[in-house]
């Protein structure tokens, strides 16, 4: 995989990037709700042995929903927030990780979820180490995963999801437990994506048809 610096990647964001628009492996899953909610993440990269990390949290088990999952700092705008100006507030409320310390690269394409969430993920980069501060009603701990093993094919699959309330099963993306964490879900759709724009996987894992090796399309959790 190729080395890429900020200004790298930075170049390939903006590329990828059409406004407005959600990602192509969302178009299949609009239909779960017709009015979403805004809402933002951080994807928080720093460098650590001269590759790139994504820094993840793990969500205090006792929130009301998604307790426990391995997430992005982030969370619901407020009105007339900029996705932005969201992921910087709760990535400060959440990890104690002032705005002013983050290096904004660009955007992702927007994800729905489920719950009918409509998410824009924007990347930045942060200095590492650094003395964050987790809110405990919200982050149960943070790690860092290096982008080449969640690019390896063999670190991850798709598997089935029954989300219990009558609609079909979908897929998911499911990744292999790092540091005893399991990534999955909207969050690890995410990841695919920004590894998309990097290209650092195939463009077919993000189209509506089967890949080459019979996965299915991916879709919301």
């Amino acid at each position: 995989m190729k080395r890429l610096a900020e200004a790298d990647i930075a170049r390939l964001l903006a590329l990828a990037y059409r406004p407005e628009t959600l990602a192509e492996s969302e178009h299949q899953v609009a239909a779960y709700a017709t009015v979403w909610q805004r809402a933002a993440v951080l994807l928080p990269l720093i460098r650590q042995r001269r590759e790139w990390h994504l820094l993840f949290i793990r969500r205090a088990d006792r929130l009301a929903h998604h307790q426990g999952e391995v997430a992005f700092p982030g969370g619901a705008c407020q009105p007339a927030e900029t996705p932005e100006q969201t992921a910087l507030r709760e990535a400060e409320e959440e990890i104690g990780l002032p705005a002013p310390e983050v290096r904004l690269l660009g955007r992702l394409q927007d994800i729905v979820t489920s719950t009918a969430y409509r998410v824009t993920p924007v990347v930045g980069v942060i200095p590492w180490p650094y003395p964050v501060r987790l809110s405990p009603a919200e982050v149960a701990r943070i790690f860092t995963v290096p982008l080449p093993w969640l690019a390896r094919r063999g670190n991850w699959h798709t598997s089935p999801y029954d989300p219990g309330d009558g609609r079909d099963p979908f897929e998911v993306v499911v990744y292999r437990p790092y540091e005893g964490e399991v990534l999955w879900g909207a969050s690890a759709r995410i990841v695919h994506n920004f590894l998309l724009a990097l290209g650092w996987l195939p463009a077919e894992r993000a189209s509506g048809e089967k890949t080459a090796n019979g996965d299915q399309p991916l879709r919301p959790a």
